[in-house]
């Protein structure tokens, strides 16, 4: 059986978005809920709390140094100190906020939206440019969810949670030119992967290890999934927390699996519900780019 350790024991309302910060060897994670960015550096035990304005979706670092966050009204960016917040992309819509997001190779950022009250298409996929032009390339989403890169870079995988499904998309097919992008036959390209049964949860948030797996929380499901590329399920990680939220690889060798948790909507939450676990040698992650704006 596969050991389970306590990283940051947390009462988070809804953790989510864990992610590697190479630069600064630490991890990265949002309470979206709790409008908290959270550091955690597993070498020195030293963790950090940062509060937003808003409803925090995602954080992840920037090229540059400071983070770029996925907020309730759009997309912010804050300075190396933690300081400094500006807007880069401010487009408020009532009762939505952002959730999941990803950095692209290519440096963009892929920002989901979701509906409060999860009213079904109410939600959106966009691809967020360095200078901030927006293109959507999903609409009709219900809970933006898991997105992350094969790692030769040509396949991109994707979740909307209410669907069950881990979906996949070819990323030839996205024609990015002098700062256009046509989406079309990209969307096209979407297809099946992997769809999650009932009884055992909602795919949340993903990664993809050095393989080309993919590993995904189950919401409601206490596990960790991982597919192989051709989409055929081969490993179950079960965990001491009900709604896991999301995963990502860590730590200097990127061999340990960091994994979020959500307490909301739980009427007796267990002791570890909140908290960021880890999962020590569960594989090789891949490096993840930092937001190029």
């Amino acid at each position: 059986m596969q050991s389970i350790d306590i990283a940051v024991r947390e009462h988070a309302r809804l953790g989510e978005g864990p992610t590697w910060d190479a630069g600064a060897d630490r991890l990265i994670w949002v309470d979206i809920l709790g409008s908290r960015v959270h550091t955690y550096e597993p070498g020195s035990g030293r963790r950090t709390v940062m509060a937003t304005e808003q409803h925090v979706g995602a954080a992840k670092p920037r090229a540059g140094g400071g983070l770029v966050v996925n907020l309730r009204d759009g997309i912010g960016l804050y300075g190396p100190d933690g300081g400094g917040f500006r807007w880069l992309l401010r487009d408020p819509v009532a009762g939505r906020r952002g959730n999941d997001a990803a950095v692209a190779p290519d440096g963009a950022l892929w920002a989901g939206t979701m509906p409060y009250d999860e009213t079904p298409g109410g939600g959106s996929l966009s691809r967020i440019a360095p200078d901030g032009t927006a293109t959507e390339v999903l609409g009709d989403v219900t809970i933006s969810n898991g997105t992350g890169w094969s790692p030769d870079g040509t396949l991109m995988y994707y979740v909307d949670t209410t669907t069950r499904r881990i979906d996949v998309f070819d990323c030839t097919a996205l024609d990015v030119t002098d700062g256009a992008v046509d989406v079309s036959r990209f969307r096209a390209s979407r297809r099946e992967l992997a769809t999650v049964e009932e009884g055992c949860g909602f795919p949340d948030g993903l990664t993809v290890d050095a393989d080309g797996c993919v590993w995904v929380a189950l919401w409601d499901g206490a596990a960790l999934r991982r597919y192989t590329p051709s989409g055929a399920l081969d490993r179950v990680v079960d965990l001491p927390v009900r709604r896991p939220t999301a995963c990502a690889f860590g730590g200097t060798d990127l061999r340990d699996l960091y994994v979020t948790s959500a307490r909301t909507g739980l009427d007796a939450p267990r002791p570890l519900e909140g908290s960021l676990l880890v999962v020590p040698g569960a594989g090789k992650g891949l490096a993840q780019a930092p937001f190029a704006g």
